[in-house]
């Protein structure tokens, strides 16, 4: 049985809210960047009302208190046992990334990414004017490996890798083995290693995530952490840097002071405790959701869409469309879905030159929005006459 106290049903008007998805486009149905378009949990809306209700809104300090919210979160979920003189407040993850960028490497460094990879990572890497060695993931039988002979030469040229665990955007929650093979690879090469795991709550019920970290046990591993995903509040600009090396953390310390990046929003802290003290029970039922919404996708596919294919995956809610047997680049096909159907897909070159053949679809709305959506696309394919 449901829980009835969390609605993950409702359809909510987000037009006007000065929102990212729906408001800076004139798409009907927009269903690419990661945002959710469900309720939040209760007792972070409950804890955002209470603060907004002191009629103060000055300069804020982040508390102890904060960083045991996350503490408590990943030991007892996790197994990973992070102490808060490991822990830097950041006001999120990608400027932190790019102050590691600038404090960690120099200019005209190459630094690594596994490609086909969340599109912020090569503007995060150009424009603090290093270059992009990509690792191509293999693509076979509908699913993605690593490709270790390749980066273990490509790890001989760098300074700095970036890790998505789990990987955005082909929804996959990296193996302890595969981790623990990167971070040796990455200890013989004495390279720097930032793991981006925004997405670690989100993943299929019964699966959990493998912290880089615990995994790897390599010296120079930095962890990205952030309730941004998970629950929901992106708007807030809150996350962590977590790192037991304590030259680099320094450097970090540093760098993010020197780029005022690791200031407080007045209405992150309450959020990120309530998300982390208060809303496991919400978390859970929308893992539940999310799980149902994939199954559909892939029924829906299966039965009337077989030209598309639908990645195998275990984590996000971004789903990995395989389009290639279409013969169209998926810069064409993206535009054309939105000017012909108003839905908004992202199109798989965003990630990467081998992303080309792939759409990348935001499945986490109400079912409602899901059907119509994949309705457009159905209709949107069936107009193309391939």
């Amino acid at each position: 049985m449901k829980n009835t106290e969390f609605d993950f049903e409702s359809v909510i008007d987000r037009n006007n809210t000065n929102c990212l998805k729906w408001d800076c486009f004139d798409d009907d149905l927009p269903m690419w960047v990661a945002d959710m378009d469900f309720k939040v949990a209760p007792a972070i809306e409950k804890a955002i009302l209470k603060r907004a209700m002191h009629p103060i809104y000055g300069y804020s300090i982040v508390p102890d208190e904060l960083f045991e919210s996350y503490i408590n979160w990943w030991n007892r979920r996790y197994d990973f046992k992070m102490l808060k003189e490991d822990m830097l407040y950041s006001i999120g993850i990608m400027p932190s990334i790019s102050s590691m960028i600038r404090c960690l490497t120099d200019v005209g460094d190459d630094i690594l990414i596994q490609s086909p990879v969340y599109h912020v990572f090569y503007y995060v890497i150009e424009e603090n004017n290093r270059k992009i060695l990509e690792n191509e993931l293999i693509y076979e039988n509908g699913k993605y490996i690593i490709d270790f002979d390749d980066l273990d030469e490509k790890l001989s040229k760098v300074k700095m890798m970036i890790l998505c665990n789990p990987h955005n955007p082909i929804g996959k929650t990296w193996s302890k083995k595969d981790l623990f093979k990167i971070g040796q690879l990455c200890t013989k090469h004495n390279v720097i290693l930032i793991s981006d795991e925004i997405h670690c709550d989100l993943t299929d019920p019964d699966i959990k995530y493998n912290p880089f970290e615990i995994s790897s046990n390599h010296k120079k591993a930095i962890t990205c952490l952030s309730p941004s995903k998970s629950f929901n509040v992106a708007g807030f600009k809150s996350s962590i840097v977590h790192t037991k090396n304590k030259e680099l953390f320094e450097k970090i310390k540093m760098q993010l002071h020197v780029d005022n990046s690791d200031s407080c929003n007045v209405f992150a802290t309450s959020t990120v405790i309530a998300a982390y003290n208060d809303s496991e029970e919400w978390l859970e039922e929308l893992k539940k959701i999310l799980f149902e919404n994939k199954r559909f996708v892939r029924n829906y596919l299966k039965e009337e869409l077989p030209i598309i294919r639908l990645v195998e995956c275990d984590a996000t809610y971004l789903l990995w469309l395989d389009c290639s047997s279409l013969n169209i680049s998926s810069n064409e096909l993206s535009e054309y879905l939105r000017f012909n159907q108003g839905l908004f897909l992202s199109a798989g070159s965003d990630f990467g030159k081998n992303g080309a053949g792939f759409l990348r679809m935001n499945i986490a709305c109400p079912k409602k929005l899901l059907k119509e959506g994949l309705e457009r696309l159905k209709a949107g394919i069936i107009s193309l006459n391939i």
